[in-house]
Parts: structure tokens; sequence; C-alpha cells
């Protein structure tokens, strides 16, 4: 006889179809959490509270054995998440029929009215917060995240606000979805978020918003060097593609910059090297080179976003266009486009005698490149390995939270 796999949800028996609801009667083991077994309670079968998944499946084994209708309760959609992904590891797809009910991820979904089949979905049920840490920094378009006491409402607050996204979200707590008492509620600051007051039946939806508002921005608070990852727009399917605050201070301080010089950006991404540059020395002139049209339009749009009025924008491939440009007195180069030989080439024959490079590397690959060009060149040179960690308060705890590695190469003649 199959196991049955019932999804039910927060309204009980009355969430069933009576298809369903025959299925349930017709049980001679019932199993399923205390919240499933007490809406039938009336009901004289075998009882089966489960508490430990382990066990529960030792407990099915023996009852499929002695020829019991065995009917799992579970919540929502039972391969969502639930004890289905336990239950096809353990028994043959012949061994099981699943009927289930709406996922909380769906009511959530259904009740914002918001289209949701491009959504990412998160489980912290039992988990760490990693998955929610690496979601929020890709910046996806729509998350559904599933909570539990631990990966609380709160703490996901925290953490989304912690990590300074260069995109903010609409922040929705849904409690009880599809009882009477569902309750839904658009948070806007750490008050909002009472955990004294909020069911243990809860999700997060985080939904992005559209661009933020440039004119909001008031750039006589902001700080003289050191510009926050977040007041950045940034690439749209690629958000953390940006020099990061704390790389772009080490790369401030490499260049070693003058007042009146020539600077090249190469593979400039966002502008937020450029921009730092701008600001901190304005009677400089920088080209900022990017090689894709998007990344032009960032840089163009930061600019006027920060009031910086001396970059000079160029949209092209940097080793078809610098030969043509003002000998630079300081280079910085974030991307090479796989070209990095060819470039220093040619800027070898372009650059000040006392002129800097300095160059920010992801790869190994990269780095040896750029020495076995320095050292056959006969150029000076420095290596600064980063890898830093920022601090990220969870509930009570305080851990570190990793960016990634980066080589930068200080080179001069």
């Amino acid at each position: 006889m199959t196991i049955k796999v019932v999804g039910i949800g927060l309204e009980g028996k009355n969430s069933l179809t009576n298809f369903v609801l025959d299925i349930v009667n017709q049980a001679t083991v019932l199993m399923g959490a205390d919240r499933h077994l007490q809406y039938f309670s009336n009901y004289q079968v075998t009882k089966i509270k489960i508490n430990n998944l382990e066990s529960i499946i030792t407990d099915i084994k023996k009852y499929q054995k002695q020829g019991e209708n065995i009917v799992i309760l579970a919540s929502g959609d039972p391969l969502f998440f639930g004890i289905g992904r336990i239950l096809v590891n353990n028994f043959t797809k012949e061994e099981l029929e699943f009927y289930p009910h709406y996922s909380c991820v769906q009511l959530g979904f259904n009740k914002l009215k918001i289209p949701w089949q491009d959504a990412i979905f998160i489980s912290l049920h039992g988990r760490n917060i990693d998955a929610l840490i690496e979601a929020l920094k890709k910046g996806y378009e729509k998350m559904a995240i599933l909570t539990d006491n631990t990966n609380n409402p709160l703490v996901i607050w925290q953490v989304y606000h912690q990590l300074k996204s260069s995109f903010s979200y609409d922040f929705w707590l849904c409690e009880n979805l599809g009882s009477q008492d569902e309750k839904i509620t658009l948070i806007a600051t750490t008050e909002d978020i009472n955990l004294d007051n909020i069911s243990p039946l809860n999700i997060i939806i985080l939904i992005k918003k559209q661009e933020f508002d440039r004119d909001v921005l008031d750039v006589k608070k902001l700080p003289l060097m050191g510009l926050p990852d977040n007041l950045f727009k940034t690439f749209r399917d690629q958000h953390g593609l940006i020099t990061k605050k704390e790389v772009r201070l080490m790369i401030l301080g490499a260049l070693a910059l003058q007042q009146n010089q020539i600077i090249w950006d190469i593979g400039a991404g966002t502008g937020s090297v450029s921009i730092e540059i701008g600001r901190l020395v304005n009677s400089s002139k920088i080209y900022a080179i990017e090689k894709t049209a998007m990344g032009a339009n960032l840089i163009r749009e930061n600019s006027e976003r920060f009031r910086v009025k001396n970059i000079t924008v160029i949209h092209n491939k940097a080793e078809k266009i610098i030969s043509d440009l003002p000998n630079p007195h300081r280079i910085f180069i974030g991307g090479s486009g796989g070209n990095l030989t060819l470039l220093l080439n040619i800027i070898q024959t372009k650059i000040h005698p006392e002129g800097k490079i300095v160059i920010a590397l992801a790869t190994i690959e990269n780095l040896n490149e750029a020495l076995q060009w320095f050292k056959e060149n006969s150029w000076n040179y420095e290596i600064l390995h980063v890898q830093i960690s920022k601090s990220l308060a969870i509930a009570k705890n305080t851990r570190f939270n990793p960016l990634n590695p980066v080589q930068i190469i200080t080179a001069w003649l």
C-alpha cells in the first residue's frame, strides 16, 4: 500500500478538498507535527508525532510492513523544502503519493499580487545564514525566505541592512498565510519587528525596489573618500561588480595622487574608483575607459549623482584608444579584458617618466602575467595581498564576513 503525503493549510480540515479529506479519513496510521495531528484529534487511529526525521522513517517502514494505510500530514507542499525530500530519499517513487496544498511562498506572492516564477527561494530553517548573505550580495530581484526561531525576521532584517547592498528591497513579513489570522506587513524599521508578537509561522519576501532617487543624495555630507558602496548605481545583473570601498581606499593610497595630473582608469566598471579620484583631486583629468555600453552609462550616471565634473567617459576597448589619449601620470587597471600584456606594452610608451601603474587582480593567472611583464621590462613593483573580512552581527553574536581576496600591484620605473 502506498504512503500518502498530504499537504495541509492553516485552516486544517477546511483547507482540504473532499477528495483529499477522504484519503485522510481512510488512514489507519496518521503521522505529522503536533499542530497537524490536532486538526484530527477526534480520529480513532494510530497517531505518530513527527519529531525526529530519522526515527520517523523507521516507524514508517515498520507500519508499512504491517500493511497499515499510512497518511503523513505536512505543511503546504511537502516537496517544497518539506518532508517530501526526506521521503523520496528513503522510499521508491512507487511507494509514495503526494497531495500538495498551497505553499507558503505561493500564498505570499499571490497576496502581494506579484508574479513569482522568477523568484529565488532560500530556506534558513535549520540552516546557517550564508545562503541569504550570498543572495543579498548578488542582488536577486525577488527572494522568498523561510525562517526559524534562530534565523528569525529580526536577524534577516539586521543582515540585510549591515551588508549595505547597492540595491534596496521592500521587506515583507508574511504571517499565518492561508488562515483567518493572516497578516502581511511592510517592514520599514527595526521597531516594526517585535518577535514577541510575530507568529512562528512566517516567511520573508524581498522585492527589489526600482531605481533609487538620485536627487536625495546630499554630497556635502559625504566623506572626503571612502564612499559607501550602496550609493553607487551598479549593473542590475551583477550588482556586486564594483570595487569595494575598503579596496578602493588602498588603491587610492597606492596611486599617490597629486593635483593637475592625467589619470587613466582602464576597465572602469561603474566608475567607483574614477569618482573617488575625481572628488579628491578636482584639478586632475580622469579618463574612465569602459568597454561595455551599460558600464559607460553607469559611470556617467554615477558621475552626475556625485557631482563629479572632471571625468571623461570613453566607451571602447582600452587597447583601441589609449594610444590617442594624453600621456598619463597615473593609471589604474581594474579590468583588462584579457589583454593585460598588450595594454602594458602600450602604456609603457605613454606614461610619464615618474608615473605609476596600479592594478587590481583577482586571479593568480593575471597576477603571474603582470609580474612577468614587469620583470621583463625592468619595472619596480610591490604586491599587496588584500583579504578583508567585515563584522556582521547575527542575533546576539558577531561573525566576520569575507570579501573576495584581491592582489594590488603598484609599479613604477
